[in-house]
C-alpha cells in the first residue's frame, strides 16, 4: 500500500532528526570556514591564503571568505556579510588581488590588499558583469580579469542557472535584492529569441595607473584564460557563448596590446586549464574527454607559440587537473591517478617529470579535482582530507607536511563518531576491466543494506574525501547503511581511454560496472541482496533512473537532477548538443540511442519505488526530465514521488531545502529497505 509523502515535513520527527544532525555538524563552526578551496601561496612560501565557505546560520548558501594562517589557526582576511574568493598573490608577493561582492550581492569585482599588512581592501574600477577569476601578469604590472556578462550560463557543477544581476554566480532573483525597483516586474514573461543572453570576455587592469580596458574582441567568447608572457594571453575560446559551445572551443593567443588573436591549438576532445609560460614561448593546456565545463582532467599538452608544434607530456598515468608555471622551463601540475592525488613538476626542455607527492589523501579542497599552489622551490600548498580526516591546509615538499591549520571542531568530531569508516574496493567488470571505488560502512560485519552513490559527469571521479562530498553519505552510514561510491568506466583518473569508453555507450558497459560491484559485495556476504538502493545526481541521476529499468533487484532509488528522455533533453537543456554527441544519438532515426538509452521509454520494466528530485531553475537537466520519469512510472503502477525545489538549480544546495531533501531521501530508503529490519 503506497503511503503519500507529505509536502511539509517541518513538523515531523524525521525532519527534526535530520535538522538536529545538521546543527550538530555545522553550528560549532558558525562564523568559521568549513569547506576550503583555492589555496594560494607566495613564491617564497611565507604567506598563504585560502577561500573558505562560511555558515553564519543554516539558511541559504554559505558566504565565502578569505583566510590566512597564524599560530595554527585560520585568521580571516575578509568579513561578512559580503563574500570574497579567488585570491591571487602578485609575483613579488606584496599584493593580494581577490574578488568580492561587497558592492552588489554576488556580483564579484576586483579588490586589492597589501600582503605585508593585511587589512582594508581597495576596490578596483568596476567592470560590467561579474568577475570570475583574476591573474597577475608575470611582471606584476597588470591583472587579467575573466568577466561573465549578466545572463551568461553557469556550468552544471556551479549549479546551472545563469549569472544574474541578483546573484552574480549562484542562481535566483528576488525582490529582497533590491532589483524589484529597477528590474523586470514579476508578471513579465521570459522571452527567448535564440540570441545569446550573456558572453564571457577578458579585461585588463593596471593598478599603478588605474587603467581598465576590455581586451577580448566582440564575437569571441573567452571561457578561461591565462597570461603567456607579459604581452600575450592564451584563452579557451569559441564564437558562441551558449554552454554547448564550450565543447568545441579551441585555444587562442591574444595580443595584450590590441586584442588581435590567432588560433593556437584545437583538438577533438575538450580543452581547459590554459596557462602560458612567463617568457611567452610555451602554452600549456589540458586536453580531455569532458562532460562538464570546469571538470577537466586529462593529458598535458605543450604548444610552441612560435611554431605551433605540440607535444604531450607523459605524467605517468596522472590525469592533469591543475597547472602553474614556476619559471620558463618548469611547470607544476596536479592531478588524479586512480583514487590518488598527485603533484609533480615538468622540466619543459626535457619532458622529465619529478613527482612531488602521490597520496591516498584527497588534495585540493572543495573542488571536483586535485588543486594546489606551488612555491618557487617546488613545495605545494594544498588542502588535505579523507573520509575521516577534516580538511587541513598543508604546505608539503612530499616528504614533510607542514600543517598550517585545520577546520576540525566539535562538529567534525561528531560526524566522525557516527559516519563509520571508508576503504578502497576493487572488482572486475564482466569484460575483465578493473573497477574501483570507495566503500563507506557502519560498525559491524553485515550483511548491510547497500546504497550505491553514483557520481555525476560521467567524466568525474570519487576520491576519499570528507563525507565523500555528499552529505547523505555519512548520514546514511549513521543509520546503518553501507554506501558504495564507484568509479565506473567514463570516470576520470584512469587515462583518456578509460574516460572515453563511456562515449557512445552511456548506460551500457558502465551499468555493468556498477552491477558487478554490487554482485561482488553480495558474494562476499557483506551486502544483503534484498536491500540494495541507488542515489545520484546529474549523470548519477540518469544512471539511478536507468538502472531500475534494467534490473529488478533495487528496493529503492533516488534520482536527482536526472536525464530520463534524451529527445526532450536535447531540445530543452543548455547542453543538449553535448548529450547527442556524447551518446552518439541521431534524433531523426527511430533506432537511435536517444530512444534505446532513455529511461522513460523503458519505464514499463521498472518495479523500484523512486523518489525523483529536481530544481526548478536547472538549465542543465531541466525539471521536466524528472517529471517525465515520474509520470511514466505512475502510469505503469510503480510508486514514485516527484519533488521539485522552486529556488534550486542543478542539485539541492541551499538551506532549508537541503534539510528537507535529506529527510525525504533517508525516509525513502528507511521505508523501502530499512537498515534495521
Amino acid at each position: 500500500m503506497e503511503t503519500a509523502m507529505e509536502k511539509d515535513l517541518r513538523q515531523t520527527a524525521s525532519y527534526a532528526a535530520v535538522e538536529d544532525h545538521l546543527r550538530k555538524l555545522h553550528e560549532p563552526a558558525f562564523g568559521r570556514p568549513h569547506a576550503l578551496r583555492e589555496p594560494q601561496v607566495t613564491a617564497d612560501g611565507r604567506r598563504a591564503v585560502v577561500t573558505g565557505a562560511v555558515f553564519d546560520r543554516l539558511d541559504g548558501t554559505p558566504r565565502t571568505a578569505l583566510y590566512t594562517c597564524r599560530d595554527g589557526r585560520f585568521e580571516p582576511l575578509s568579513a561578512g556579510p559580503a563574500s570574497a574568493q579567488g585570491a591571487v598573490f602578485s609575483p613579488d608577493g606584496d599584493t593580494l588581488a581577490f574578488l568580492s561582492d561587497r558592492g552588489s550581492p554576488r556580483r564579484f569585482q576586483l579588490h586589492l590588499m597589501r600582503a605585508d599588512r593585511f587589512g582594508e581592501a581597495v576596490a578596483a574600477p568596476a567592470v560590467p558583469g561579474s568577475v570570475e577569476y583574476a591573474h597577475w601578469s608575470p611582471d606584476g604590472r597588470r591583472i587579467l580579469l575573466g568577466v561573465a556578462d549578466l545572463g551568461a550560463d553557469l556550468a552544471g557543477g556551479q549549479g546551472s542557472a545563469t549569472v544574474s544581476a541578483a546573484t552574480g554566480s549562484a542562481g535566483s532573483e528576488s525582490a529582497a535584492s533590491g532589483l524589484a525597483a529597477t528590474g523586470p516586474a514579476a508578471w513579465q514573461p521570459l522571452v527567448e529569441t535564440g540570441e545569446e543572453q550573456g558572453r564571457r570576455g577578458l579585461w585588463l587592469y593596471t593598478p599603478d595607473t588605474g587603467d581598465l580596458r576590455r581586451l577580448s574582441p566582440e564575437g569571441l567568447n573567452c571561457w578561461e584564460a591565462g597570461w603567456c608572457g607579459d604581452g600575450r594571453v592564451t584563452a579557451v575560446t569559441s564564437p558562441g557563448a551558449d554552454e554547448d559551445s564550450w565543447y568545441g572551443a579551441g585555444l587562442t593567443l591574444l595580443d595584450a596590446a590590441d586584442g588581435s588573436c590567432r588560433e593556437l591549438f584545437r583538438a577533438e576532445a575538450q580543452l581547459g586549464v590554459a596557462k602560458g609560460s612567463p617568457d611567452g614561448g610555451t602554452a600549456a593546456v589540458v586536453r580531455a574527454v569532458c562532460s562538464d565545463r570546469w571538470l577537466v582532467a586529462g593529458d598535458l599538452v605543450l604548444i610552441d607559440t612560435a611554431t605551433g608544434a605540440t607535444r604531450t607530456v607523459d605524467t605517468e598515468g596522472t590525469d592533469v587537473t591543475g597547472l602553474q608555471w614556476l619559471g620558463p622551463e618548469r611547470l607544476g601540475y596536479l592531478g588524479q591517478r586512480g583514487l590518488d592525488s598527485v603533484a609533480g613538476i615538468v622540466d619543459v626542455a626535457t619532458g622529465h617529470v619529478r613527482e612531488v607527492f602521490s597520496t591516498a589523501l584527497a588534495c585540493g579542497g572543495a573542488t571536483f579535482f586535485p588543486a594546489g599552489s606551488f612555491t618557487a622551490d617546488g613545495r605545494v600548498l594544498t588542502v588535505q582530507e579523507s573520509y575521516e580526516l577534516p580538511q587541513r591546509l598543508v604546505l608539503t615538499d612530499g616528504r614533510t607536511d607542514d600543517v598550517l591549520a585545520s577546520v576540525a571542531h566539535p562538529g567534525t568530531d561528531y560526524l566522525r563518531s557516527i559516519g563509520g569508516t571508508a576503504r578502497r574496493v576493487v572488482w572486475a567488470a564482466p569484460d575483465g576491466l578493473e573497477i574501483e571505488g570507495v566503500l563507506c560502512t557502519p560498525e559491524g560485519d553485515g550483511p548491510f543494506p547497500l546504497v550505491v552513490n553514483i557520481h555525476g559527469g560521467p567524466v568525474w571521479a570519487f576520491r576519499e574525501t570528507w563525507s565523500m562530498n555528499y552529505p547523505w553519505v555519512p548520514l546514511l552510514v549513521s543509520r546503518g547503511y553501507a554506501v558504495l561510491n564507484p568509479n565506473p568506466r567514463g570516470s576520470a583518473g584512469r587515462g583518456q581511454d578509460f574516460a572515453g569508453r563511456v562515449v557512445g555507450d552511456m548506460g551500457g558497459a558502465d551499468s555493468a560496472d556498477l552491477l558487478s560491484g554490487i554482485d561482488h559485495l553480495v558474494a562476499s556476504g557483506f551486502v544483503d541482496p534484498a536491500r540494495v538502493g541507488l542515489i545520484g545526481g546529474s549523470y548519477g541521476g540518469f544512471m539511478s533512473a536507468w538502472l531500475v529499468t534494467q534490473d529488478p533487484r533495487f528496493a529503492a532509488a533516488v534520482p536527482i537532477s536526472p536525464v530520463t528522455d534524451w529527445y526532450s533533453q536535447s531540445l530543452t537543456s543548455n547542453i543538449g548538443e553535448w548529450g547527442n554527441s556524447f551518446l552518439k544519438a541521431d534524433l531523426t532515426q527511430p533506432d537511435s540511442t536517444a530512444f534505446s538509452r532513455s529511461p522513460v521509454f523503458h519505464a514499463h520494466r521498472a518495479r523500484t519505488p523512486c523518489l525523483v528530485v529536481a530544481g526548478a531553475k536547472d538549465r542543465c537537466t531541466p525539471p521536466g526530465q524528472a517529471r517525465e520519469f515520474h509520470q511514466a512510472l505512475r502510469a505503469r503502477g510503480v510508486e514514485s514521488t516527484l519533488v521539485i525545489y522552486p529556488e534550486e538549480g542543478h542539485g539541492v544546495r541551499a538551506f532549508p531545502a537541503v534539510t528537507d531533501f535529506l529527510t525525504r531521501a533517508v525516509d525513502w530508503f528507511e521505508r523501502h529497505m530499512p537498515a534495521r529490519a
